[in-house]
Formats: structure tokens, C-alpha cells, sequence
């Protein structure tokens, strides 16, 4: 199934790609949904995130700082981190341009998924730190979802009809965004 007919099916607002996998399309990483460990958390260079939901909302957290005991309905490790404070993060890559899918948290509680196309890294990580680059609200944590031909975006418009930017390969997991 591809983003489009998972969301359509599911009447979510937004969706996008999820974390990575392997050849075999098990995933690279955690992996929770609908409260169930699908796979564990790794140590990994790249993944040095998680992009989760709780009854606190949605929350992008360091490796580090992710609690197994508190409950989250799901989960996903990916990475690298794109934004840490409101700043780009240091060391991100500058020279491999690609498609590229993000989750982000701003000021006031406010999140959003996103797509990009033909940007490295470090240029996302840039427009996403620089105050109204891309939101209307300050960004302080992003973090990057699996890229490349796996990038897609999906979102419902208000009058019915979707947008949508498909993935180039099958994807084994999606993030939406669905009414409350």
C-alpha cells in the first residue's frame, strides 16, 4: 500500500514516509504502533532520534532521552537531527542533495511533517532554524525521517481533494497526522 491510499484509507489529515529498513523491509530502529513494539531501539550513527506520540502529544527526542516505561501509542527512531534549540544542528552533511522528509516541533506546542525536495542536510536543517524560513512559528527540535526515494508527502486539502508527492519505491511505514 502507498501513502495515499494508507491515508486516504485511514482519513488522516497528513502523512508522510516513516523510519528506515532494511533490504527485507524490516525496520531499522524502533518501531511502536498502535502501543506494540514492532522492533526495539538501536545504537546507531544516524539514528540518533525518536519521533513519538504519548497522551503528552507528539515529541522528537534524543536517543538518549527516550523512556521505554512511559506509554507511547508510537514511535519511530530516525535521524540525524536537523534542529536542536531553535539552531541547525553542527556536522550535518553539505554536499548530497536528495529528497527529504522531516518531523518538527515548534514554540507553542506546534508541530508539522514536511517534504522537501533537492536539498542536503545541512540545507534543510538551515531553512528549518531560520526564524519564518518555512513555518509561521519558531522551530526548536527536527529531525529527518528516511529520505530519498523513499520521500512522500500526503496532506487532505479543505476542500476534499489530497496533495500528494508519491514515494519511488515501496516505504514500510508511514507518520500521519489524523483528527482528533
Amino acid at each position: 500500500m502507498d501513502l495515499a491510499e494508507a491515508m486516504q484509507r485511514r482519513h488522516c489529515l497528513a502523512g508522510v514516509n516513516g523510519g528506515y529498513f532494511d533490504p527485507d523491509y524490516a525496520p531499522v530502529g524502533l518501531l511502536i504502533s498502535d502501543g506494540k513494539i514492532i522492533a526495539p531501539l538501536r545504537r546507531a550513527r544516524l539514528i540518533t532520534g525518536v519521533l513519538a506520540v504519548s497522551s503528552k502529544g507528539m515529541q522528537i527526542l534524543r536517543v538518549r532521552e527516550f523512556q521505554r516505561q512511559e506509554k507511547f501509542s508510537a514511535a519511530v527512531q530516525c535521524g540525524p537531527f536537523l534542529v536542536e534549540n531553535g539552531r541547525s544542528v553542527r556536522g550535518l552533511d553539505a554536499t548530497r542533495t536528495a529528497r527529504r522528509t522531516f518531523a518538527l516541533l515548534g514554540d507553542a506546542d506546534r508541530g508539522a511533517l514536511g517534504f522537501c525536495s533537492g536539498a542536503s542536510l545541512l540545507d534543510l536543517a538551515k531553512m528549518l532554524a531560520t526564524p519564518q524560513g518555512i513555518a509561521e512559528f519558531k522551530v526548536w527540535r527536527a529531525i529527518n525521517l528516511d529520505g530519498g526515494s523513499s520521500s512522500a508527502f500526503w496532506f487532505a486539502r479543505e476542500n476534499g481533494s489530497a496533495y500528494s508527492v508519491p514515494e519511488q519505491k515501496p516505504v514500510r511505514d508511514f507518520v500521519a497526522v489524523i483528527p482528533r
